[in-house]
C-alpha cells in the first residue's frame, strides 16, 4: 500500500486481486495499470505518479466506458488470466485503448497481437502502439486466420471483441490455429448483433452451447452493464 499526492489531492494506491491491476482510492476510486512507457499516454487518460518510488512509477486510469475488459474488472470478474510475459491474440483491437493496458500488464517480455480490419481504427491502433514494442498491430480480417499465420505464433490467451453473427466460429477458428491447449479465452458478446428479438438469457445460453460443442469450457459469465449496454463477457478454457 502506498500513498501519494499532487498539489491538490492525496491518493491511496492498493493492489487489486487481479495481478497487474491497481486500485487508486481518493475522491473517486478507479482502477489503473502501471504505465510501461512513463510519460506516454494513449488517449489523454488521467495518470498518477508515485513520487516516493525509486523509478517514479506512473499509473494510467483504465476507463470502463472505453474498455470492456476494464468494465468486467470493475463488475467483479474473478480473474483475467493475463499475466506478465504472456502472449495475447486480440481479435477486434479497435483503436488500441484496451490493448495499451494489456501491454502494461504483460510487460516487456510479453507480446500482444492486435487484429483489426477497419481502416480508421487501424490508423489509431498504429499510433497508439508506436512506442510500445510489445504490441504487434495486424491489419487483417479475423474471419480468415490463415492470412496472418506467418506473423502470429501459438499464444496463451485469445480475446475476441467482434460484433458478428458468427463470432463463435471466428473464436473457434483462431483458437484451433493459435491458442495453446488449455489456453484461456475472453469472449465479449454483443447481444444486439446476434438476435435483438430474443431474451438475453436465451442468446447467451445458445452461445455457450455453441462454444461447448467446439471444445470450450466456460468458467465465468459476467455482465458489462452499466458501463456497456447489452454486453456480456465469457471467460473459459480451450480443451
Amino acid at each position: 500500500m502506498n500513498r501519494f499526492q499532487n498539489k491538490y489531492k492525496s491518493y491511496l494506491l492498493l493492489n487489486h486481486k487481479i495481478n497487474g491491476i491497481f486500485l487508486i482510492r481518493g475522491i473517486e476510486d478507479c482502477i489503473t495499470t502501471k504505465n510501461l512507457i512513463p510519460g506516454s499516454k494513449t488517449f489523454s487518460e488521467t495518470s498518477f505518479i508515485l513520487d516516493n518510488s525509486k523509478d517514479n512509477s506512473e499509473f494510467r486510469v483504465w476507463n470502463p466506458f472505453r474498455s470492456k475488459i476494464s468494465a468486467a474488472v470493475l463488475n467483479g470478474i474473478c480473474r483475467l488470466n493475463i499475466k506478465e510475459n504472456d502472449s495475447v491474440l486480440y481479435l477486434g483491437a479497435s483503436t488500441g485503448s484496451t490493448i495499451s493496458h494489456i501491454s502494461d500488464i504483460i510487460g516487456y517480455k510479453g507480446i500482444v497481437f492486435a487484429i483489426e480490419k477497419e481502416q480508421k481504427c487501424s490508423q489509431k491502433l498504429f499510433w497508439s502502439s508506436f512506442k510500445r514494442k510489445n504490441i504487434i498491430p495486424v491489419i487483417e480480417d479475423a474471419r480468415f486466420p490463415l492470412r496472418y499465420r506467418m506473423i502470429v505464433p501459438v499464444v496463451d490467451i485469445i480475446i475476441i471483441d467482434i460484433s458478428q453473427l458468427d463470432q463463435s466460429r471466428i473464436l473457434a477458428l483462431n483458437s484451433f490455429f493459435y491458442l495453446r491447449k488449455y489456453g484461456c479465452f475472453l469472449f465479449i458478446i454483443k447481444m444486439n448483433s446476434l438476435n435483438s428479438s430474443s431474451p438475453k438469457e436465451i442468446i447467451i445460453s445458445k452461445e455457450i452451447m455453441k462454444l461447448n460443442r467446439m471444445g470450450f469450457h466456460i468458467k465465468e459469465q459476467i455482465t458489462l452493464e452499466p458501463f456497456v449496454k447489452d454486453h456480456v463477457l465469457l471467460r473459459g478454457y480451450y480443451i
